[in-house]
């Protein structure tokens, strides 16, 4: 049965002809946009104040990529939210607006009268002046409803808390939207056996110092530890490519180690653990990480190692290596670290051949040596948003316009920006938007909730996005499919400690795991 009202819910195209219509009969056109993703009381008054204005009402709704209210929003989808306005009896038409702001609608919808609430009165916000003075130039007016009855969806939403924001509907809508209920899921982790992938990037040793907190040092006011155990961890870009092994895949690590019994041991143990290992060359020494953990707290991280350079001659020798191990590959996957191994000379030099191969190149960064815009033209780039923020300088500005900027400077195709416990967002072209226009204009965002209720230890978790979200695009998946999957293998990884990598079957009871809009639908 469908939804009260869902009749009112339109597209442009009949939104456009409600508004001929009404023009040839003289009667007056309504307009009111925003989020609406509570309605509440103060907003059923403010569209019934915009209904006696007028003969016909349109309500338009932010899309759900153009909320910008935080991460957890909006709450509701889109398509329920204009349902919800659909139900209101004052409302005649509804409409879900793709774009930012309500400008490019207002130039063609040309209502008589706009109504905003009263805290725009005196707003100068460019996106409001925008909409005002569209409004004016096609001869309507603005006009503004009197704030009598003060509710907050932002306010109603937070005092809802974490633990209630609907994270396992939007992942079940995700998954309808974009196909991906059922076995799909399942199909595509089954596609990444034997799939050939080069890891290039430098091999890190994660070192765990478990200690115990023994009081305050009596010569300065810090911690005293006790170290009772410690364990290493494989770290860096050789993690990458173990996580590809225990996906079913056949990768191969284009990385730099020393030559001492240590090195031979690690080569040795990603061998046998399924991975290929390619040295170009031969550093002073393998980078370590010391984790000092009180127990089960992170007290401190130490980092041992200096950036090792690559010589003009080093740098062909690198990237021949890496042309070599790409022939017949899936992928190419570049974790940089900052040690020395990526630099622009060898990008410039592989990045070209790669891409003219037509097969998949991604990228992350970690450490404030690594520098992501030195990956150009790649098919994803993974970073955190603090990696990104810090790598453009921008701590203020909105996500989607600093994805938009670092999109355009690297002319990378698409993005999966992480961020922590909060999830991710996937960032790719509109299709709909014609490819001269600007990446602001043809940016599609759309976010995903984390998958893991806590966090036992988040190292790691990138790495295994960005393993398993390669992985499946080089097995044809699309980006959301792969993006949901390197989510999942990121869910796993952070509920143990340690840098371990994960295995096909883990992944697949995931899946299992994951919400699926059958379920809600036999609910």
């Amino acid at each position: 049965m469908d939804a009260p009202g869902s009749h009112k819910v339109c597209s442009l195209a009949r939104l456009l002809a409600v508004r001929e219509q009404a023009r040839q009969a003289g009667r007056a056109v309504v307009h009111c946009h925003g989020c609406f993703d509570i309605v509440h009381p103060g907003h059923i008054r403010h569209l019934q104040f915009a209904r006696s204005l007028g003969d016909v009402l349109i309500v338009s709704v932010s899309a759900d990529r153009q909320v910008s209210k935080g991460v957890n929003r909006p709450l509701i989808p889109d398509d329920l939210r204009a349902a919800n306005l659909a139900a209101l009896e004052c409302v005649d038409w509804v409409y879900v607006n793709p774009h930012p702001t309500a400008v490019e609608l207002l130039g063609e919808l040309r209502p008589d009268i706009y109504v905003k609430g009263k805290e725009y009165e005196y707003n100068q916000d460019p996106r409001f002046l925008a909409e005002r003075d569209a409004v004016v130039r096609h001869g309507g007016r603005v006009v503004f409803s009197s704030g009598d009855l003060i509710y907050s969806s932002t306010a109603l939403i937070n005092s809802i808390g974490p633990g209630q924001n609907f994270n396992a509907e939007k992942v079940r809508r995700f998954r309808h939207l974009h196909g991906l209920g059922g076995g799909a899921l399942h199909d595509a982790a089954a596609r990444f056996a034997g799939r050939r992938i080069v890891v290039v990037g430098d091999y890190i040793v994660d070192r765990y110092h478990f200690c115990q907190a023994t009081g305050v040092a009596s010569e300065a006011p810090m911690m005293t530890l006790r170290q009772t155990a410690q364990r290493d961890f494989d770290g860096g870009a050789g993690v990458v490519a173990l996580h590809l092994a225990g996906l079913g895949a056949s990768p191969a690590l284009v990385t730099s180690l020393a030559d001492d019994e240590p090195s031979a041991q690690i080569a040795q143990a990603l061998c046998e653990a399924g991975v290929e290992v390619i040295v170009p060359r031969r550093g002073r020494h393998v980078p370590m990480h010391h984790r000092f953990l009180a127990g089960d707290t992170k007290v401190q991280r130490v980092e041992e190692g200096s950036p090792q350079p690559l010589d003009s001659q080093q740098t062909q020798l690198a990237g021949d290596a890496i042309l070599a191990a790409a022939d017949g590959a899936d992928a190419a996957i570049f974790a940089e670290f900052g040690y020395g191994l990526i630099g622009p000379g060898l990008l410039d030099r592989v990045l070209p051949e790669l891409r003219g191969r037509g097969i998949v190149v991604s990228a992350d960064v970690s450490g404030w040596q690594a520098n992501l815009l030195h990956f150009k033209g790649v098919d994803l780039l993974c970073p955190t948003e603090r990696e990104m923020r810090q790598t453009l300088h921008d701590f203020s500005a909105g996500l989607n316009a600093v994805v938009s900027r670092l999109l355009e400077v690297t002319a990378a195709r698409s993005a999966i920006i992480t961020m922590g416990k909060e999830g991710l967002v996937v960032f790719d072209r509109n299709p709909q938007i014609a490819d001269r226009a600007s990446w602001d204009r043809q940016l599609r965002s759309e976010y995903l909730p984390a998958l893991s209720g806590g966090a036992v230890d988040p190292l790691g978790a990138g790495d295994a996005l960005l393993a398993t979200a390669t992985l499946a695009m080089a097995s044809g998946s699309s980006l959301q499919a792969a993006a949901l999957l390197g989510a999942l293998a990121a869910s796993i990884e952070v509920q143990r400690l340690g840098n371990e990598p994960i295995g096909i079957e883990e992944l697949m009871g995931a899946i299992s795991q994951c919400p699926d809009h059958r379920a809600a639908m036999v609910a």
